[in-house]
Order: C-alpha cells, then sequence, then structure tokens
C-alpha cells in the first residue's frame, strides 16, 4: 500500500492534538507507538502513520494497521526535520 498518495502531513506527539488538529488523509507523523495511535489515525482518517526516532510499533499494532489497512513506516530522524523535509518535497500541513 506504500503507492498512496498523500498532499498533506500531520506531525505530534499528543493525542488529543491529533484529534483535535489534524485532518483527513493526512500522513500522521509521530513518536507514539501505542495502539491508541492506530485507532486515532483511524478515527482522523488518515492514510498512513510515519514513526519518527527509530521508534518500531510492536505486533499489536502491526496487526491493527493491516486490519485497518493502515500502512506504517519508520524514520531515525526526529519528528521536526522529519516535516520539514517533507515539506521540502512538496507535503502541506493539514
Amino acid at each position: 500500500m506504500l503507492d498512496l498518495e498523500v498532499s498533506s502531513g500531520f506531525g505530534c506527539d499528543l493525542i488529543s492534538d491529533s484529534l483535535c488538529f489534524s485532518r483527513p488523509e493526512c500522513l500522521l507523523i509521530t513518536g507514539l507507538t501505542n495502539i491508541q495511535i492506530i485507532r486515532v489515525a483511524d478515527m482522523i482518517e488518515a492514510r498512513a502513520i510515519m514513526f519518527v526516532r527509530g521508534k518500531k510499533p510492536g505486533q499489536e499494532i502491526i496487526r491493527l494497521a493491516e486490519e485497518k489497512k493502515l500502512p506504517l513506516l519508520v524514520t531515525n530522524r526526529f519528528l521536526f526535520e522529519s516535516c520539514g523535509l517533507l515539506y521540502q518535497h512538496g507535503l502541506r500541513s493539514s
């Protein structure tokens, strides 16, 4: 499912901010690797999740993401740098 297109992104490590300020069909960029982030992504209709700082989701998170057809990405970069690089390449805020 890595051929999905996204035109906006939202970077945040707070679930409450993700729920309040993100937009549907965004790339959710976060360091949160608990099961709740999959539920949040589903609620906000995110297209995919990118985990920053090299954080890797556990098997329970991966299983739920597969069930929700939600691609998961991982980068070793920090949240700020990840957002900046994606912005430089055309991704805008949601």
